[in-house]
């Protein structure tokens, strides 16, 4: 095994099914800003997201893919130019992953890709425990999506934070109010037919536990490219704590717990977990 791979591994507990696997994908998409950040990717572009949160602010729950926003609108950036460094990059921790770009319709704004790599090939690689293969479906693929908003909605800053493995190096990333406008835009705005992704409601969770700073302003700013503020009235505190009150009236909060159990560690914890409970604690959000 790589003795950098080594070294990630040795951060994870890996005592029950699935620890392995989480720490696989965790590993690749760490290697993968490294690829990034390499072939110069985040001199035009800033990581946001759950992913982000995770890996450069401590969000305490796994999260799978990968999200990033350009700097500013260009129609013309093509995601599939870093395919190549990427691969390269993961080969050379002795990953054998392969980048594949997803065709999308000509008015799509958000460009996406796919890292995928043989399941358990790479278990294999980072010594997973015999239950964890055993139970493996055989020709199981694990799959890592990227997706590049080339034309972000104005509004956000980004600072540059630094990971430390595999090697030390910087990623450009939304500061905490930008992202936590950008979860409270999915938290208001994101419709997944009949359910509910109860990641959401966990990370809202956590800014109000740990950073209660909203930017406001970029939150409107993605409401009104998406629809969902429209006129010249600013998107004032008061209609923002109606639309959140609305959400959480609409909210399957057993929907949600089960949906994001299998991203955390400790279940006990989603519990409490109540419509009263998130009542109150966003009333704990403060406007920047």
């Amino acid at each position: 095994m790589n003795e950098a791979v080594s070294r990630m591994l040795a951060r994870y507990e890996r005592n029950k099914n699935g620890d392995s696997l989480r720490a696989l994908r965790e590993i690749l998409q760490e290697i993968a800003l490294l690829g990034l950040w390499r072939s110069k990717f985040f001199d035009k572009a800033a990581f946001y997201g759950g992913t982000a949160l995770r890996l450069l602010y401590g969000l305490d729950r796994f999260s799978e893919d990968l999200d990033f926003s350009l700097l500013k609108p260009m129609p013309a950036f093509e995601l599939a130019r870093y395919g190549e460094a990427l691969q390269a990059e993961l080969a050379a921790f002795g990953f054998d992953v392969r980048f594949e770009v997803r065709a999308e319709k000509a008015e799509r704004a958000v460009q996406s890709a796919f890292l995928k790599a043989d399941t358990l090939q790479h278990l294999l690689v980072i010594e997973a425990g015999g239950g964890e293969i055993a139970d493996l479906p055989r020709g199981q693929i694990l799959k890592i999506k990227l997706e590049v908003d080339t034309n972000p909605p104005v509004g956000f800053a980004t600072e540059m934070r630094y990971l430390l493995q595999p090697v030390a190096f910087p990623v450009r990333v939304y500061v905490l109010p930008d992202l936590f406008a950008g979860k409270m835009h999915a938290v208001l705005c994101r419709r997944w037919k009949d359910r509910v992704k109860g990641r959401d409601w966990y990370d809202l969770v956590w800014y109000v536990t740990h950073h209660p700073l909203l930017h406001l302003g970029h939150l409107e700013q993605r409401m009104r490219q998406s629809g969902h503020w429209q006129g010249e009235e600013p998107l004032t505190e008061t209609a923002f704590f109606g639309l959140l009150e609305q959400a959480i009236d609409r909210l399957n909060v057993d929907q949600a717990r089960k949906e994001v159990e299998v991203f955390v560690r400790e279940t006990g914890n989603l519990d409490i977990w109540s419509r009263d409970f998130f009542r109150d604690i966003v009333r704990r959000i403060r406007m920047v």
